[in-house]
């Protein structure tokens, strides 16, 4: 079988996902080869996979996509050799891949074959991350070992009715049953495991993927990823200090064209991630967030001005990808300390260390914004100018210090009345936690009208275009 756009799910989703007639075939007359169980007797076109290459608004892309109607798509030998191969010519021409999967796990009449090829497929995964970026997309089922591409991937998306990620199954979860928890819906692995960036119908997340392809370098090299900006880069926003609490709002406000891609939006949503162009260059956002508004305008959802363990996981993944492929991040930081809860304790320490690791290592031109709070070690972790960040502005109502004045009055007063404590609160206020006490010491750069937030970061990015940072000589590091 060769390639038919109008033919069957597989030939359509790649008909959707790039420019019309740009898909060239690669592989079509791969066949399984091995004969054991009278494999031979079935007919496996493409060994159940179309592979090849197309363009996304004239960028180059390597795709495969599985054909769940040949052997309910599993992997054999041949089917997983393809893919490999697709990742060798991608690195070579440092151009994306995209996984379209629909696959029932391994062949079993191919066993070890089948199972040495799928490791190879793995370590082609590895190679490859970094080099170019990686973008998977679940269809039908994606279970097993088969779980492990799309957590190779660097971003992942899912049809939220028909796919199914997971690497148990959840009828084989002791106590659990698929009516109590569906742990392979889209639903959970977008919201709750926090491994799939979005969800949506099969249209909308091949839409996706074609707006995130625009958006991103197609390799690590990659320097012509910018567009030309049609929106003043002077742009007064006048409302955005009243959206502060959801800076996925303030994040589109100062973008151009007031347009923000968003990634993982189910999942720790007291932490935004996601894309925006600043003056036609793209730019990876991190900012901390307490409200989430719907689009009626009423509170969806309520947080603490705190880290939290997801959230520093999901910032982590973001800031990771943004260094390796050259992207300068943004942060907006609202936060007054950790999440306290005894499920968070586990593993709070770990993932705010990870994430100060994360902000201090990369090197990509970094701008910090406070919005609101920035109190104690949760400030620092969030990309402050002591671990890293090259330019740091703050709102005139921003607070920056150890804690909340009214805390630390009571700690360092704790017997004197009510006057004094709130005389000493003010003055701890003044002295401590105004953005004028860290700017006078060179913590901050410049207190900025929110209104002219987009104006400043754009010009720092401007200025740091150029930038270059040298590290200590070492392998890696090991956080």
């Amino acid at each position: 079988m060769s390639y038919n756009a109008t033919g069957n799910s597989a030939s359509r989703r790649i008909a959707t996902l790039l420019d019309e007639g740009s898909f060239v075939e690669i592989g079509g007359a791969v066949t399984a080869r091995s004969t054991d169980f009278n494999l031979q007797e079935k007919e496996t076109p493409s060994d159940g996979v179309i592979t090849g290459y197309g363009v996304i608004d004239g960028n180059l892309v390597f795709v495969y996509s599985q054909d769940a109607a040949v052997l309910n798509g599993a992997i054999g030998e041949m089917h997983a050799k393809k893919i490999a191969a697709i990742y060798d010519m991608a690195m070579k021409m440092g151009a994306p891949v995209i996984g379209l999967i629909d696959c029932a796990g391994l062949r079993l009449q191919e066993a070890t074959d089948a199972l040495e090829a799928f490791g190879g497929l793995y370590y082609k995964q590895t190679m490859a991350s970094g080099v170019v970026p990686q973008i998977a997309a679940i269809f039908g089922m994606c279970g097993g070992g088969l779980a492990v591409v799309p957590g190779l991937a660097d971003f992942t998306f899912m049809e939220e009715k028909e796919g199914k990620l997971f690497v148990n199954s959840p009828n084989a979860l002791e106590g659990n049953e698929i009516s109590r928890c569906n742990t392979a819906s889209a639903q959970y692995q977008s919201a709750t495991s926090g491994l799939v960036d979005g969800i949506g119908t099969e249209a909308e997340i091949l839409g996706q993927i074609r707006a995130l392809v625009a958006m991103i370098p197609a390799n690590y090299e990659d320097n012509d990823s910018y567009e030309e900006c049609t929106d003043d880069l002077n742009r007064v926003c006048a409302d955005i200090v009243n959206a502060k609490e959801d800076t996925a709002i303030v994040l589109s406000q100062i973008a151009d064209d007031q347009i923000f891609f968003e990634m993982k939006k189910d999942y720790a949503k007291e932490m935004t991630t996601g894309f925006l162009c600043l003056n036609g260059m793209t730019v990876g956002a991190v900012a901390n967030r307490t409200k989430v508004y719907g689009a009626d305008g009423e509170v969806e959802a309520d947080f603490d001005c705190a880290l939290t363990v997801d959230g520093c996981k999901k910032a982590i993944d973001f800031v990771n990808f943004c260094d390796a492929f050259s992207i300068p991040v943004l942060t907006l930081t609202n936060v007054a300390g950790f999440a306290a809860t005894v499920e968070s304790e586990k593993n709070m320490a770990r993932a705010v260390a990870r994430m100060t690791y994360t902000f201090a290592n990369a090197t990509v031109p970094k701008v910090n914004v406070i919005i609101g709070k920035a109190f104690g070690s949760a400030y620092i972790a969030m990309n402050s100018k002591s671990v890293g960040a090259d330019m740091v502005y703050a709102w005139p109502d921003s607070e920056i210090g150890m804690m909340d004045a009214d805390l630390a009055a009571k700690i360092m007063y704790a017997d004197s009345d009510a006057d004094t404590m709130k005389e000493k609160a003010a003055e701890y206020r003044a002295l401590q936690s105004s953005p004028n006490a860290a700017a006078r010491r060179g913590y901050v750069d410049a207190i900025i009208e929110p209104a002219d937030t987009r104006k400043y970061v754009i010009g720092a990015f401007e200025m740091l275009f150029t930038k270059r940072e040298d590290r200590p000589d070492k392998k890696h590091g090991t956080v």
